[in-house]
């Protein structure tokens, strides 16, 4: 069934918002990397790749649906950051971000009482927690570790690794 046209627009978005966070992600991963801190660069791009695996999961659920996702201008803040702390905290702050408009999406879709929209939106919702909570725990370890260079190399390693 496809979907109203307030709402395919709001899908819309949020797919240019994916692809935002993934360019995000990018930019963060080479900030590190310039740091040298290779274990945190790697985890930041992974994270940008599940972003774009975010964006291709909303577009199939609008073309399945005979909808036509657009695919809005891909845009990435300037990043300045001092620490290895505050780069985790901007990817915090544009989790949170991408949070709030996917509970404004569900808001949207449960007004137009759009049923077939729910599992996408809820899957979302559960991701959306998960990710905050992970990069949330990172930014709590590197505050604890603060300048030290051997705390920071430990948590590199273990994001290297797979880990948080």
């Amino acid at each position: 069934m496809k979907m109203i046209e307030e709402l395919e627009v709001e899908f819309g978005r949020q797919i240019t918002r994916e692809f935002s966070s993934a360019m995000l992600y990018r930019q963060l991963a080479v900030d590190l990397e310039l740091r040298d801190l290779p274990g945190m660069a790697a985890w930041m791009r992974s994270r940008s790749t599940e972003e774009i695996g975010h964006a291709d999961r909303l577009i199939e659920h609008l073309t399945h649906r005979g909808n036509h996702p657009i695919i809005g201008d891909v845009t990435v803040p300037s990043i300045k950051a001092d620490t290895v702390a505050e780069i985790f905290e901007i990817a915090l702050d544009a989790e949170r971000e991408i949070s709030e408009a996917i509970r404004n999406l569900y808001r949207l879709a449960q007004e137009h009482n759009d049923i077939d929209s729910r599992p996408i939106i809820d899957w979302f919702v559960a991701e959306q927690i998960e990710e905050e909570s992970s990069v949330s725990e990172i930014v709590g370890r590197l505050e604890l570790v603060g300048d030290d260079g051997s705390g920071l190399l430990r948590i590199d390693s273990e994001l290297a690794s797979g880990g948080v």
